[in-house]
């Protein structure tokens, strides 16, 4: 059992609800770069201080906040030191999540869920209650926190691109698009393990310019399109393969419909032709399963959702679809499809 669940369940509620003290404080000593100014071995509140420019007191309070969870080691001495959490907030860790805590830790990751009793009471996204303008629309305004935001999607694809190809049959195709796949590291690792294939990147300007560079990096520059667009809009036409991860979440199921219609109309008549979606599937009577959480998070995001197998099912076949087979639960699934 974990500790919280030993607790009484008064304390256990209130241990819950402070959370946000120790995410918000690891965030702040993730911008400051603690972990990095410690890769090299412990160091003062003091000496951290000077090398981050924060107040000594306050940095002190706050890393002592992080210990207590086991974010950073406090030595008997009184420097601190990495702990095996805080080595994966370090730039350079081969697999670094700072990206990912920076994103999460923004203001406009947090701030819509003091409006989340207007996403309750209207079922309508209480981001745009607290910003004024929607999710993607408030990215395009901001480039800077677009940035941010992309740089976390990069992190958790880095991570887990490997994964996701084990995981998609892809063999029997010759071109492949990603839509919407950020700076193309899920497109990259697929070309690489099918070097026959070529590929479509679509995506925002923004995100292309990272995927132009990595394509160049990886030689694969003679074998990627890179596509802007708006693909509720239009998807390339000539692929084979249509590959969305963690894009579909990110809408209500009116809109993912559009997108997979517009998938649809790029496939034409091509009955060889598969669409792969790489979400999280929810299974049955799984109370700590992390997509119940997730699903939250689309929902007061941005008016997404997570979904079971029946859903996607169902959305499927609303595009035009119909499933290869049933998905299995669990965080990196792939839903196969294929056109009705």
């Amino acid at each position: 059992m974990s500790e919280q669940q030993d607790m009484h369940p008064r304390l256990a509620v209130l241990a819950l609800v402070m959370q946000k003290i120790v995410i918000q404080s690891v965030w702040g000593l993730t911008r400051l770069g603690v972990a990095d100014h410690l890769a090299d071995g412990p160091r003062t509140v003091e000496d951290l201080a000077r090398r981050t420019g924060a107040d000594p007191d306050a940095l002190a309070r706050t890393l002592a906040c992080a210990a207590a969870y086991g974010v950073f080691t406090r030595r008997p001495d009184g420097r601190y030191a990495l702990s095996p959490m805080a080595d994966h907030l370090r730039a350079g860790h081969p697999e670094s999540v700072r990206d990912l805590v920076l994103m999460n830790g923004e203001e406009m990751m947090w701030r819509p869920y003091g409006q989340i009793l207007h996403t309750l009471r209207t079922g309508e996204p209480a981001f745009d209650a607290a910003f004024g303008t929607s999710f993607f629309a408030y990215l395009d305004e901001h480039p800077d926190l677009a940035a941010v935001f992309q740089g976390g999607m990069t992190d958790m694809t880095i991570r887990m691109a490997g994964l996701m190809v084990d995981r998609l049959d892809l063999s029997a195709h010759s071109r492949i698009a990603d839509i919407g796949g950020g700076e193309g590291h899920l497109l990259a690792e697929i070309l690489g393990r099918h070097p026959n294939a070529t590929g479509v990147l679509m995506e925002r300007p923004t995100a292309l310019e990272g995927a132009a560079t990595l394509f160049k990096e990886r030689a694969l520059g003679d074998r990627v399109t890179l596509v802007t667009g708006d693909f509720f809009a239009e998807v390339p036409a000539g692929c084979d393969a249509y590959v969305l991860k963690h894009v579909l979440h990110d809408w209500n199921d009116g809109d993912a419909t559009r997108i997979l219609r517009r998938v649809r109309e790029a496939i034409g008549d091509d009955r060889d032709a598969r669409v792969y979606i790489v979400e999280h599937v929810l299974g049955p009577d799984r109370p700590r399963d992390l997509g119940t959480v997730l699903d939250v998070d689309m929902m007061v995001l941005c008016g997404g959702r997570e979904r079971s197998a029946a859903q996607w099912r169902d959305l499927a076949e609303a595009g035009g679809f119909e499933l290869v087979r049933e998905p299995a639960p669990g965080q990196w699934s792939v839903v196969a499809c294929r056109p009705r």
